[in-house]
C-alpha cells in the first residue's frame, strides 16, 4: 500500500506458448520494482485456461508478488471450483477475484452448476468461509449484457450481500462514470472498495476491439486523436500516456481508493503509466 493508503495492483493473462511466456517472466520481473500491493492472473471463457492460471499464480508467488486468481464458474462443476479453491488456499493464496466469466461458442446450454457471479461469491463463502478476500468485477458503464442501469446495479449488490470485499472495474476513459456507479452504490448502503480498472492506450485497433467486447466507450475525441495517428505507434503511446495518466489523477484526487492495471503483459507501457501516477 503507498503511503497514501490507496491500493495499485497490476493484472496479468496466462501466456499461450513458450514465447509468451518467456516474454511474460521478463515483464514481471521489471515490474517488481514497482511494489505492487497484488498482482491479479486472469481465467480464460470457460476455464480454457485454468491450468494456465494455476501455473502463472505459482510463479508470481514464486516470484514473491501476493497472487489474486481469478475464477470464473461458466463451464465449472463445484467440485472442480472446490478443488481450485483448496489447491490455491494450500499455496498460501488468501484472495481471489470472483467472475461469471463469458460462455464460450459451443458450449450450448452446458453452463456449470453456478451461473452467476453472485453465486460463484456465496459458493467460495461457504467452501472456505473467510479465508478469502474476494474481489467482484464492477460495470461503471454498465455490463454490455445488462437490461438496465438499475438492473446492473442491482446485480452488483447481491454480489456483495453474497461476500464480496472489493471490486475492480472495468475500464472506462470517463471518470465521471465511475463516481456516479460509486455514489448510486453509497445511495444503496454499500460502502466496499471499488477499485478503477486502468487499461493503458498503445493501439488504436486493440482499444477498439476489447472495447466492442466489453462494452468501454471510447469518448469521440479519443477516437478522432486515435485515428489521425494512423500507424505512428510512438505518438499513439505518448498520446495515450498522457490521457490515461490524466484519467487516474483525476480519479484518485476525487478519492478513489487505488488503481488497478491492466498490464497487457507489458511491462515498459504499465512502467511508464505507473512512474506518472502512483505516489511514491
Amino acid at each position: 500500500m503507498s503511503s497514501s493508503g490507496k491500493k495499485f495492483s497490476l493484472e496479468f493473462f496466462p501466456p499461450r506458448d513458450i514465447a509468451a511466456q518467456e516474454k511474460l517472466v521478463r515483464s514481471a520481473k521489471q515490474m517488481q520494482a514497482l511494489h505492487p500491493d497484488y498482482v491479479s492472473v486472469t481465467f480464460g471463457a470457460g476455464g480454457s485456461t485454468r491450468s494456465g492460471t494455476v501455473e502463472t499464480v505459482r510463479m508470481m508467488r514464486n516470484l514473491g508478488f501476493d497472487t489474486a486468481p481469478h475464477l470464473s464458474c461458466i463451464g465449472a462443476a463445484k467440485a472442480e471450483l472446490a478443488e481450485l479453491l483448496d489447491g490455491y488456499r494450500a499455496q498460501g493464496v488468501r484472495r481471489i477475484v470472483a467472475l461469471r466469466g463469458d460462455l464460450p461458442s459451443g458450449m450450448g446450454g452446458d453452463s456449470g452448476e453456478l451461473r452467476h457471479a453472485r453465486d460463484l461469491v456465496a459458493f467460495i463463502r461457504e467452501h472456505s468461509g473467510d479465508h478469502f478476500h474476494i474481489e467482484v468485477a464492477a460495470y461503471p458503464e454498465m455490463h454490455p449484457q445488462s437490461l438496465s442501469a438499475r438492473e446492473d446495479l442491482a446485480h452488483f449488490v447481491d454480489k456483495v450481500k453474497a461476500g464480496a470485499d472489493s471490486a475492480i472495474t472495468q475500464y472506462f476513459f470517463n471518470a465521471d462514470a465511475y463516481f456516479d456507479f460509486v455514489d448510486r452504490l453509497q445511495a444503496q448502503g454499500v460502502d466496499i472498495p471499488v477499485i478503477p480498472g486502468i487499461m493503458p492506450i498503445t493501439n488504436n485497433a486493440q482499444l477498439a476491439r476489447f472495447s466492442n467486447m466489453c462494452g468501454a466507450e471510447i469518448p469521440r475525441w479519443i477516437r478522432l486523436r486515435l485515428a489521425d495517428f494512423g500507424d505512428d505507434r510512438a505518438s499513439i503511446r505518448a498520446f495515450g500516456l498522457d490521457v490515461v495518466s490524466q484519467l487516474c489523477g483525476k480519479l484518485l484526487e476525487r478519492g478513489a481508493p487505488g488503481l488497478h492495471f491492466y498490464t497487457l503483459n507489458n511491462a515498459e507501457v504499465t512502467t511508464a503509466l505507473w512512474g506518472r501516477v502512483v505516489p511514491r
